[in-house]
């Protein structure tokens, strides 16, 4: 259980350093005093000052972190000036905006680089194939019968399950019809089946997007990579081809195809598979092998249906671009769907969830924790840019209207809207927790 708080301290640091370290590097920049750079608050536990007097400090609660800037409307700020700065309401409003962006857009190179790293390192992804829409489901009311490979969502190519549950998560709330492009793996041909919504999952928390339009992922006969060498290469299999029977057995998935080929180690066995819509029949004999029971199996060399997703280094930067681009838009639109009521509140996650799949994504690999933790960086920059008082996008705001009318906001209004800010960002915290402990009780 060590590793759950261990990931969540792990992600949530390099978050908020990477959040803060935005900030003060633009801060630097316009040539402010930096008075405190902070990750975490409360009694600070590590302090050090460098020589332009900014104290960088790691203190004892590590849910957020600050910049503090020199500004001579707080009250002991005169003793606090570095030599040869500015104040903060000394800055051009431009400059002001800019400190404020920092952050977030800190956030957002960072899930780039993430996602360029990804792309550039390649992952192996299960084939996203059903064999077909369960029984009165919208899959299969619109056709999906049979085994199907799913290619795309709205128009988009989805190359994995993330991908498609992704593409319909940001349709939660909506009606009209989702669009899903599929190739049939008996057949070969190619449709888009159109799936009707209609208010779909409005006001529902934690709604399972993928089963309840019949699309359940499932591990079918579908052959993958080949073993070089191997009987299946030998007898003429090919990634891609469908296995539907063994020596007359009818079979559609994976466990049950293994199953057939362990129990005859040996002997010629007769396979009828579908190639691109052609029905084939091969022979293969399965090699012996000794299982770790000390029994014999039969072995083929073949490997489950994966796809390889990979990119040059020059190709990725476009992708990881674009990966950021559309996790924002997503969270955008989930956060619109929130207020208006399409999306249930329900679905907020605090730090418990957060704990909970830091700890998870980092037991199960290395991409996969890496990939929350892009995520939960695009999450922050959007949160952030939200204008809400006391957030990056409340001072971009104020500024931005500082900027334009040719002076600061009243202090009265600022002041109202800082409560104000408290009280949403307060009450959504203690919402999101509140979900947490009822998933987790």
């Amino acid at each position: 259980m060590l590793h759950y708080p261990l990931a969540f301290f792990a992600t949530l640091g390099l978050l908020v350093t990477i959040h803060e370290f935005g900030h003060y590097l633009v801060a630097r920049f316009s040539g402010v005093g930096v008075v405190r750079f902070s990750v975490g608050f409360g009694r600070p536990l590590v302090t050090w000052r460098d020589r332009r007097g900014t104290d960088f400090t790691l203190a004892v609660f590590p849910l957020g972190g600050y910049v503090r800037m020199y500004d001579e409307r707080e009250a002991d700020s005169a003793a606090e000036r570095p030599e040869g700065s500015l104040s903060y309401m000394e800055l051009h409003p431009a400059w002001r905006v800019a400190i404020a962006l920092g952050g977030p857009m800190a956030n957002f190179l960072m899930a780039i680089v993430v996602y360029w790293a990804l792309a550039v390192a390649g992952s192996l992804n299960a084939t996203p194939v059903i064999a077909g829409g369960e029984v009165d489901s919208p899959a299969a009311l619109a056709g999906i019968t049979s085994p199907v490979q799913l290619t795309a969502v709205d128009g988009k190519p989805v190359r994995a399950w993330q991908d498609i549950g992704l593409a319909l998560t940001d349709r939660l709330g909506e009606t009209g019809d989702i669009e899903v492009g599929v190739t049939e793996l008996l057949t070969g041909v190619q449709k888009t089946v159109r799936l009707p919504i209609e208010a779909w999952h409005e006001g529902v928390g934690e709604p399972d997007v993928l089963a309840s339009l019949g699309l359940t992922p499932t591990a079918l006969s579908l052959v993958g990579d080949l073993v070089a060498d191997a009987p299946a290469d030998r007898a003429g299999l090919q990634r891609g081809d469908f296995v539907v029977s063994v020596d007359g057995r009818p079979v559609t998935y994976w466990r049950d195809w293994v199953a057939e080929i362990q129990a005859a180690p040996d002997r010629r066995i007769t396979l009828e598979l579908y190639r691109s819509g052609t029905l084939r029949q091969l022979t293969v004999t399965p090699e012996a092998r000794l299982a770790d029971d000390g029994s014999e199996v039969g072995v083929i060399g073949v490997y489950p249906s994966q796809a390889l997703v990979e990119y040059g280094p020059l190709d990725a930067v476009p992708v990881a671009i674009q990966e950021t681009w559309e996790k924002s838009v997503l969270i955008l639109s989930i956060v619109k769907k929130m207020i208006t009521g399409q999306v249930s509140v329900k679905n907020l996650s605090g730090p418990i969830s957060i704990a909970q799949v830091a700890g998870d994504s980092a037991r199960y690999s290395w991409r996969s924790f890496v990939g929350i933790l892009a995520f939960l960086s695009v999450s922050l920059g959007v949160f952030n840019l939200l204008p809400v008082p006391i957030l990056d996008g409340g001072h971009v705001v104020f500024n931005t209207a500082e900027l334009v009318m040719g002076k600061p906001v009243p202090e009265r209004i600022q002041v109202f809207g800082v409560q104000v800010g408290l009280f949403l960002v307060g009450t959504l915290m203690v919402f999101a927790t509140y979900n947490d402990l009822l998933r987790l009780f």
